[in-house]
């Protein structure tokens, strides 16, 4: 089936062999996990969330089902076009009208955040994997929310501080001007600056409102700075480094910095261009024997050359977690509180190919190892897929910011 715009904004997507019907009867609609999978199907995060997100998502849900037959799993699809209006709309006609129990990807911060309260008054579950702001596990954390993957505070703190130890100690900022850019800016900051650096300046554009950044890059080129950093991802980020390449920014000097940057942007952009970027992710698909392995099965799900990155490698690891304390919980009480089921999964050891071993806090912050990367040069790859080369891990513990320090309401000192 084509995933249209019409056909996503009307929630009428199943997939997992289960067949979405709108006259479903209350007694099959009691004994049915719904998942509501909203995400940016056709837009500027269309590569980095979008068709592979899905893949993932239902690549949980067949390897569940696969082992538990028994419980009846559909999947409903819809694009939020990347506007908090149009998103919250759409998941509280979900959570009125279809008997969704669950989001997964959820888009962008401002989406993300406008859930929370929706989410808590209707007792649902979602699971925050392509969202970055770390408000979601601080100020604005919740009951019913936990943020997977990454967040700005987990990639700034490994990015900010490996490459102001390693001499690049003067900033400059490109920023989308929304709340991830504003958090991914902000956290960086504070890093930079603990680690002896300095930020000299920053420019903030319009998200989603232009595909020119000249202006913005002359600002950085001209400020002195020694690393440039981008507070942005997707369409935005490919942009700005094939024009920061067209002005000759490394050539002059200065070191590129992602503050949020996928595979799926350097294999958009290519190896010439994203070549020496210096960036963190939290899942790699060649980084183990589990995540090779990974790659194995949900490959056939994939669009040809595409391989996922950290967010919707989350969209599987948190689907399939999801479901195992479902399956814990037994349906009725999953579908009768989501407050219980976030419990249950905070008290659960989460392990899955994607991420490893790992655990869910309190404040909701799933927890795993950073790695940050350097992207190869076209040279020294040897294969479409194959573009970083890892420079340090943080372990776990260290990955996150720590649980004392995000003023989370839930957390009691």
């Amino acid at each position: 089936m084509k995933l249209d715009r019409r056909t996503l904004m009307g929630g009428g997507l199943a997939f997992a062999g289960v067949v979405w019907s709108a006259g479903v009867s209350r007694a099959q609609a009691a004994s049915t996990i719904r998942i509501g999978h909203i995400t940016d199907m056709a837009g500027v995060y269309r590569d980095v969330e979008g068709p592979t997100s899905v893949a993932c998502v239902k690549q949980a849900i067949e390897e569940f089902v696969a082992q538990n037959p028994e419980i009846k799993i559909e999947l409903l699809v819809a694009d939020h076009q990347n506007k908090a209006d149009v998103g919250l709309g759409i998941i509280r006609r979900w959570f009125d009208e279809n008997d969704v129990d669950v989001i997964t990807n959820v888009g962008n911060s401002s989406v993300a955040l406008g859930a929370k309260t929706l989410v808590e008054n209707k007792d649902k579950v979602a699971l925050i994997t392509s969202a970055g702001s770390s408000d979601l596990t601080g100020k604005s954390c919740s009951t019913n929310m936990l943020h997977w993957s990454w967040d700005s505070w987990c990639l700034a703190h490994s990015t900010a501080t490996s490459l102001v130890r390693a001499g690049g100690d003067k900033w400059f900022f490109v920023t989308a001007d929304y709340a991830f850019g504003h958090a991914a800016q902000a956290d960086a900051t504070k890093f930079v600056e603990l680690a002896g650096g300095e930020v000299l300046g920053f420019v903030r554009y319009p998200y989603g409102a232009t595909s020119d950044f000249s202006s913005f890059l002359l600002r950085a080129q001209s400020s002195g700075a020694n690393v440039v950093a981008f507070a942005n991802s997707g369409a935005d980020l490919i942009n700005c480094l094939k024009q920061a390449e067209e002005f000759g920014l490394t050539a002059s000097g200065a070191r590129l910095a992602a503050m949020v940057g996928y595979i799926t942007d350097v294999l958009g952009m290519g190896l010439q261009v994203a070549k020496s970027l210096t960036l963190t992710e939290t899942f790699y698909w060649d980084l183990n024997d589990r995540t090779r392995t990974f790659m194995n099965r949900i490959k056939p799900k994939l669009e040809n050359g595409v391989f996922p990155n950290m967010s919707q490698a989350g969209d599987y690891s948190a689907t399939l977690h999801y479901l195992k304390a479902v399956r814990e919980l037994g349906v009725g009480r999953a579908k009768a509180s989501g407050r219980d089921v976030i419990e249950l999964m905070k008290k659960m050891p989460t392990d899955d190919d994607c991420f490893g071993q790992g655990s869910i806090r309190a404040d909701g912050r799933k927890i795993h190892p950073a790695y940050l990367f350097e992207v190869k040069k076209p040279e020294e790859s040897k294969q479409r897929g194959d573009i970083y080369k890892l420079i340090s891990t943080l372990p776990a513990d260290e990955a996150f910011r720590p649980i004392t320090e995000g003023n989370c309401p839930l957390i009691h000192s």
